[in-house]
């Protein structure tokens, strides 16, 4: 049983908010929109928004944000919505008709999200109007960010055997800084203990075995729901304690000697609470500069040479079917055995072609069995 190391420990034991931004579908929470936590920016605003099937006629505004989405009303501040990326299950764009007497088609957003095996379906719709939107990819950027949210997950959760090592250094991460490199760590998660090493860096904290870099694990500061230096039958070890969300394990390491060890845990619990001030999801997004792209791109079409029919010709399809006649004969009549036997032929130096060859049989020419195309095909009048 661990009992507490007090002198060590002290009262330094850091608390994070946990992460639930991400990982949760949330309703009419008061203030969603304003009280983001450390670290979420929003990334975008599309404005003239109507969440369709929770609440109908409301015009609202889609916040897209590097961990979720969110919808409030502009009309009833107390109704809002919170999608996380995680729980997304599917996401498109449709035409739909808006409930008017002109039935003006207009883009949605649909979304299907799942949390806690319940499913919901969200369709967010364009009711500003206009008709240019219709064809205007004004929901782009919470596609854009949702695929670099998929991309960005070792900066959020907890990976164990990930390809995180190659040829014993760390893959670094953008924007990821290492500080130190511990060597000689023990991990306690077995009775005989498997040696490794630490790489402390200003996201995470990650380690891997020497005998086998593939058992590792990488840890955000995200993750880590507590640290502390505790007594254990092998000695002193830092023990850490990750979140619900990180799988709720209990991590033992042992580290020699005791002063590096405690210079080790003064070193987390420092980084891990300038984390908690200063977070970084890894995701680096901006919409206008997407914009200018999309619209480069779409000019560039409309740019390029369109296809004219005056510029190319019609072949008669007649000579592809006469297509060297002579070679298939001179094939079929080999296989059919239509020609007589006559033994091994030896060959004969070719000049045209440069080198020794069977010879060809009897009422066949060189120059008939080589032309495969004919040599002037004929356009259609």
């Amino acid at each position: 049983m661990l009992k507490s190391l007090a002198p060590i420990e002290g009262n330094r034991q850091p608390q994070l908010q946990l992460l639930w931004e991400d990982k949760e579908v949330k309703f009419d929470v008061p203030q969603l929109h304003k009280n983001l936590r450390s670290g979420e920016r929003a990334l975008d605003y599309i404005y003239h928004i109507e969440d369709s099937k929770g609440n109908p006629g409301d015009t609202g505004r889609l916040i897209v944000t590097n961990l979720r989405i969110i919808w409030h009303s502009l009309v009833h501040k107390k109704y809002n919505l919170s999608i996380g990326y995680a729980r997304i299950g599917n996401t498109n764009t449709r035409i739909v008709h808006m409930h008017s007497k002109a039935r003006i088609a207009s883009q949605a957003l649909y979304i299907l999200a799942i949390s806690n095996e319940t499913r919901f379906e969200f369709l967010f719709t364009d009711v500003s109007g206009e008709t240019s939107r219709r064809d205007q990819p004004i929901f782009a950027s919470v596609f854009d960010v949702y695929h670099l949210y998929q991309r960005t997950y070792l900066y959020r959760d907890l990976k164990l055997r990930g390809a995180i090592v190659q040829a014993g250094q760390l893959v670094i991460l953008p924007d990821e800084q290492v500080f130190s490199h511990v060597q000689g760590v023990w991990n306690l998660s077995s009775d005989q203990g498997n040696l490794g090493s630490f790489v402390v860096t200003n996201i995470r904290l990650v380690w891997f075995a020497d005998a086998n870099e593939t058992f590792n694990i990488s840890l955000p500061y995200l993750q880590i729901e507590s640290l502390r230096v505790r007594e254990s039958k092998y000695g002193p070890a830092l023990v850490i304690q990750t979140a619900e969300t990180g799988g709720g394990y209990v991590l033992g390491f042992r580290v020699d000697p005791a002063e590096r060890l405690n210079e080790l845990f003064m070193e987390l619990c420092s980084l891990h609470a300038t984390y908690g001030e200063q977070a970084n999801f890894g995701i680096n997004y901006n919409a206008q500069d997407a914009r200018r792209r999309l619209e480069a791109a779409a000019e560039e079409a409309a740019q390029a040479p369109q296809f004219e029919v005056d510029n190319f010709e019609e072949l008669d399809e007649r000579q592809e079917r006469e297509i060297n006649t002579k070679l298939n004969s001179y094939l079929a009549e080999g296989c059919l055995g239509k020609v007589p036997s006559q033994g091994e032929r030896d060959p004969l130096y070719c000049k045209e072609l440069g080198f020794a060859m069977e010879p060809i049989r009897d009422g066949y020419k060189l120059q008939d069995l080589w032309n495969v195309m004919p040599t002037k095909m004929e356009t259609m009048e």
